[in-house]
């Protein structure tokens, strides 16, 4: 594809570029060779623009000027994506149903479905058009379905939940699974808590590998629509994911969590059940959250705490041992 093709595409302007320059791939700004576009977003990599030997570099609006020809754009990272779009094209998956996949008769799928191998829908099952159910899916019965699902290997959606358009669940994503409730019986043994909500994802929902979305004891568990989920992470039984909220690897809601809109939280970052985390906060990596957090709050530690006031004390725990030795010496 020629520069100024791809250009027209992404809806940018060249800069210091010859239109018939050939792009054959996209890669990245230190690996780029002759014929590649790449990407800077990052501003430390901002030196390595300068020396890479790619064809074209996809920059912010106010990026400083290099020999090297550029796409300017007002979001280059999400620019970038969209250019990756135009020289990947996934795997395709001819509609139909393989032989060793088991379809229960009360089950209704759409059309153009893919059912691969070993897939296996129960009964009363609905699921609309243009499914793709990789190898070894699962999806338990009376479970709700909207149009092209994909499920990829070994993902599994039990009885009675409930998934809108446009969701894409990776491998072994459990959607469903009976959520963590048990209550002492008057022996102090654990009686198991019957875990009868489902779990509902909404339209444009994607989950990542190995992660879980656990059913509800009663009520629900939702994740709103356009959220996207990590690998390994868990939503607990009961919890609320708003609407473009973003859970980063190895996040953990303990059940009833309420989490808002457009909530980011980083890798590995825990919250305590029945806390509510406002619209638009930010979590750093590890934070713990043992209560609420408000909207548009950006929080870190353990406790979690205002990020700006987590960065003092860091500061000053790593002074800790000298100011020990002068106040001992003092002494």
């Amino acid at each position: 594809m020629k520069l100024s093709q791809l250009a027209d595409q992404l809806q940018v302007r060249i800069e210091n570029g010859a239109p018939d320059t050939e792009i054959t791939a996209v890669a990245g700004i230190e690996d780029a060779q002759p014929g590649h576009i790449t990407f800077v977003a990052n501003p430390k990599y901002a030196a390595a623009a300068r020396t890479t030997r790619a064809s074209a570099v996809i920059v912010s609006d106010d990026f400083p000027a290099i020999p090297t020809p550029v796409l300017r754009a007002k979001n280059p990272y999400y620019t970038f994506a969209r250019a990756l779009e135009l020289f990947y094209q996934p795997p395709a998956y001819t509609p139909g149903i393989h032989p060793t996949a088991v379809v229960h008769p009360t089950a209704r799928i759409g059309e153009r479905a893919h059912l691969g191998p070993y897939v296996v829908i129960d009964e009363e099952v609905r699921i609309g058009d243009d499914a793709i159910l990789l190898a070894h899916a699962v999806v338990y019965r009376n479970a709700r379905i909207g149009n092209r699902f994909l499920a990829h290997a070994h993902s599994v959606v039990r009885e009675h939940c409930q998934i809108g358009d446009n969701v894409i669940l990776q491998n072994g994503v459990i959607i469903g699974a009976d959520g963590f409730g048990f209550a002492k019986n008057d022996a102090g043994q654990w009686h198991k808590i019957v875990q009868s909500g489902p779990a509902v994802l909404e339209d444009d929902v994607e989950v990542q590998a190995n992660a879980c979305v656990d059913r509800a004891s009663v009520g629900e568990t939702r994740v709103g629509r356009g959220a996207r989920i990590d690998n390994l992470v868990q939503v607990g039984h009961g919890s609320r994911v708003g609407q473009n909220t973003m859970l980063c690897a190895q996040v953990g809601l303990a059940g009833s969590t309420d989490v808002g809109k457009n909530v980011i939280l980083a890798g590995q970052v825990g919250v305590a059940g029945h806390c509510k985390i406002g619209d638009g906060a930010i979590a750093t990596a590890q934070s713990g959250i043992p209560s609420d957090v408000a909207s548009g709050a950006i929080v870190s530690g353990y406790p979690a705490i205002d990020n700006k006031l987590w960065l003092r004390c860091s500061a000053v725990f790593q002074k800790l041992p000298d100011l020990a030795r002068s106040l001992r010496k003092r002494e």
